[in-house]
């Protein structure tokens, strides 16, 4: 019996380790990220994931996948389907699927993204239309990036006769109809192909916040800028969960996501933007990038141009459910000031 009692107990000891391990596993949250390892979204989104992480008492863990699970138009449904769990994506990579969030990519909208995000965010939690385009996923946060620039390889623009004849990448969006609108001629292409675009003279130029010539490595590339006061667009994004994911996390882990989602996950996305743009503004003045700013004609002439085109976006996002758009507009404009 003795020998029974000293063989039997190491092994009971050892098999409530065994429950107790797997009662205490850590939660694994996969990450995705398109853009470089370096890029202030790959960066904030390894930041928030780290937060949840120490919120959780180390409940949940974090892995950073080492390259992308999709290409960028294809990151969405990515995240649908569980191919991982957490990454973001530009809702204008896939045409004619989100509608209601061009709201957030006009003209002259505002000079800082943290602004521009956390309106938008307030925006998106009040308005249905916008959240039945985002089923399937669990939205953490809606965010924008910096005021977008004009980037080209040939020559300054500073009217809108210097933008003909070029050839310009864009990401898509409500960015399509504005470069449009001002008779440029543009390709759909997601950002990380602009180097290679702009290197090999495919394309002359390039839209894009500040923070990409650093991040993208454009510095040796283009050689004219051109600034508008709250950006000549804007673009939209959203940072999101997959939603089996979430709905299996257990209640204080679930708190703590919501804690740390809509304008909390907002405010961090788009300060960090405006950093990498600040940055990335010296970084570009120490590479001899030249920088011209639009004057006030320039912006008129845009601003006539493009105009029209909020009747055609307002038309768009009543027939995807959104009630009276251009109200909507109007208060996010205004939310932007305020903040």
């Amino acid at each position: 019996m003795s020998k029974f009692k000293s063989f039997a107990l190491p092994a009971l000891a050892l098999a409530a380790l065994g429950a107790s391990g797997a009662a205490s596993a850590q939660i694994v949250l996969t990450l995705s990220s398109w853009v470089p390892p370096t890029h202030s979204l790959t960066v904030t989104q390894q930041e928030w994931c780290a937060m949840l992480e120490q919120k959780t008492a180390n409940k949940v863990k974090c892995n950073q996948l080492p390259r992308a699970v999709s290409a960028p138009p294809g990151t969405f449904d990515a995240v649908r389907n569980g191919l991982v769990d957490v990454s973001f994506t530009v809702q204008g990579y896939t045409p004619g699927r989100f509608v209601t969030t061009q709201i957030a990519e006009f003209p002259f909208l505002g000079d800082s993204a943290e602004a521009t995000s956390i309106a938008f965010q307030r925006v998106y939690a009040k308005t249905p239309a916008m959240q039945d385009e985002h089923k399937g996923v669990k939205v953490l946060s809606v965010f924008t990036h910096g005021p977008g620039m004009v980037f080209n390889t040939k020559k300054p623009i500073n009217n809108l006769a210097d933008l003909q004849g070029l050839k310009f990448r864009i990401g898509g969006g409500m960015v399509n109809e504005i470069s449009k609108s001002l008779g440029m001629n543009v390709t759909l292409k997601p950002a990380p192909e602009s180097y290679e675009l702009l290197s090999t003279g495919v394309m002359d130029g390039t839209l894009f916040p500040a923070e990409s010539v650093e991040s993208f490595k454009l510095d040796k590339i283009v050689k004219y800028s051109t600034t508008f006061p709250g950006g000549l667009y804007n673009t939209a994004f959203v940072f999101m969960m997959n939603q089996a994911k979430y709905d299996s996390l257990p209640p204080d882990v679930k708190k703590a996501v919501d804690e740390m989602s809509g304008e909390f996950a907002a405010r961090m996305l788009g300060r960090s933007w405006d950093k990498a743009d600040r940055r990335s503004l010296a970084f570009m003045q120490a590479a001899g990038v030249q920088t011209n700013k639009a004057d006030a004609a320039f912006v008129k002439a845009v601003t006539e141009k493009t105009d029209p085109l909020v009747d055609g976006w307002a038309k768009a996002a009543e027939a995807k459910g959104m009630k009276d758009p251009k109200k909507a507009l109007a208060d996010f404009r205004a939310e932007i000031k305020k903040l």
